[in-house]
């Protein structure tokens, strides 16, 4: 079923799009609080003459998220974690955490602009993120999982000490 989002919605989409969704989703939820309207020729034709309209906003919202898209190309994040064995993380990595970590290198993206592939990240390694700032926009932005452990530099082996095995004198009979 064909719907016109009329907010945001996370994991769906933003104000404005076209999304297609379970006839269920659309009847009991969206549309009932107001997230949607219905695809319909009408609805759509209002769609175009509002969007229209704000060609002249839009525009600057177009501009402001390449602006953000520039900072993400200069922006290199490594997020730590804790590590258990081989490359598993004891925890996961969402789309929260990787918001504040962008906060933190001084880029503004909010949670719900981000998608990670399968929602959470479980082990360390390269991930790639598609962060969708505009219905027009989006940049698939790459970062690094790394442990927080410190790396331990192999310790010499130390000589083993050789044990000294006293002899008994031997009853001679």
């Amino acid at each position: 079923m064909n719907i016109i989002l009329k907010k945001d919605v996370e994991n769906l989409g933003l104000e404005f799009d076209t999304v297609n969704v379970k006839p269920g989703y659309a009847r009991n939820f969206l549309l009932p609080q107001g997230f949607a309207l219905l695809a319909t020729p009408k609805n759509i034709a209002a769609l175009e003459a509002t969007l229209e309209a704000r060609k002249e906003e839009e525009a600057k919202l177009i501009a402001t998220a390449n602006g953000v898209v520039d900072q993400l190309k200069k922006t290199s994040i490594t997020i730590p974690a804790k590590v258990g064995s081989g490359d598993k993380l004891f925890g996961s990595i969402n789309n929260a955490d990787l918001s504040a970590a962008l906060a933190k290198a001084g880029v503004t993206v909010d949670k719900k602009y981000i998608k990670i592939p399968g929602n959470t990240i479980k082990r360390t390694g390269k991930v790639t993120a598609n962060v969708r700032l505009h219905r027009n926009v989006e940049y698939n932005f790459e970062f690094d999982i790394v442990s927080d452990a410190p790396v331990e530099a192999p310790k010499p082996a130390a000589p083993k000490p050789v044990a000294k095995v006293e002899e008994t004198p031997s009853e001679e009979a």
